[in-house]
């Protein structure tokens, strides 16, 4: 990490990041990332400086402090438990859209929901998990898959539990509210059957009763404490763990893993892996689709 130069060319102080509106010091960034890394894991490498100052400068702003130095005491404080939230909240970026990475949706829909949909006109339960679900896409997504496949499941014991740190995300989520744009990819049979247009809002549309029913969110941080005991028959984890260090990953996969059902499937980022202990007990089913070890095709 080098020396930055102030906004007139001149060199910053003595290790100085950035010597702008805020001054940041190496200290100060080693002091956030520290606070970021334990509240949730993520990683921020020391070429996020740039990105730390972008993205919390206007928290500065907002709370009238003079410098990272009075920022970093302020989230440093036990108290304030809000403002590293908002911190956190500020330095995540929620990358989503309807039906990224469609294999996984095609191979939900062809693989898993035949078997699934019999499971529950039993009587059975269907419990399917998007972990870091953002704003609500992937959840819905999910949500939209297997209706497409099975329209009564409303009618069952189905349900998806979506989950992210970001409470602000959580209730986007809920409210389920997607501007023309974001509910452009979503095809228009799906549109026009499980969505509602709201007037007024330049082409807006609301998930619909079906979708809401099947969808529950909750806030969860996955470095955390987790309240559910109940196995997955899918797990969706998605373009998560690129921003935790390698031990954090490794943890994370050895608890998901026991979470998924027998004939169940995991789903992660096209630029993610599983590593540690949890590696050896999947065994691959597809482009970043994975099953339990014993798992077998019909």
């Amino acid at each position: 990490m080098t020396t930055g130069t102030t906004e007139a060319g001149t060199p910053s102080p003595a290790g100085a990041v950035d010597a702008g509106e805020f001054p940041l010091t190496i200290r100060d960034f080693e002091r956030i990332a520290a606070i970021v890394h334990a509240e949730a894991g993520i990683l921020l490498q020391s070429n996020k400086v740039n990105l730390v100052y972008s993205r919390l400068a206007k928290r500065l702003r907002m709370l009238k402090l003079r410098s990272f130095k009075e920022y970093c005491a302020l989230v440093a404080d036990p108290e304030e438990h809000e403002e590293r939230g908002a911190m956190i909240r500020a330095l995540t970026t929620n990358v989503t859209r309807f039906f990224r990475e469609p294999h996984h949706f095609e191979h939900l829909k062809a693989n898993l929901l035949p078997s699934l949909r019999a499971q529950a006109m039993k009587g059975g339960r269907v419990r399917l998990w998007s972990a870091g679900c953002s704003s609500g896409q992937e959840p819905y997504s999910i949500a939209l898959t297997l209706l497409s496949a099975f329209p009564d499941a409303c009618s069952y014991d189905v349900k998806i539990l979506a989950t992210d740190i970001d409470e602000s995300m959580i209730e986007r989520g809920q409210a389920g509210i997607f501007d023309r744009s974001t509910v452009a990819d979503v095809p228009p049979d799906m549109r026009q059957r499980w969505f509602t247009p709201l007037e007024r809002q330049g082409g807006a549309m609301q998930v619909g009763e079906e979708l809401r029913t099947l969808v529950t969110f909750k806030k969860l941080n996955l470095i955390g404490a987790w309240p559910m005991k109940t196995k997955f028959d899918a797990i969706f984890c998605r373009n998560v763990v690129i921003y935790f260090d390698s031990d954090t990953q490794t943890t994370l996969w050895s608890r998901i893993v026991p979470l998924l059902a027998s004939d169940g499937a995991l789903y992660i980022g096209h630029s993610e892996r599983v590593a540690g202990p949890a590696e050896k007990l999947l065994v691959s089913d597809g482009i970043t689709t994975y099953r339990p070890q014993g798992w077998r095709p019909n």
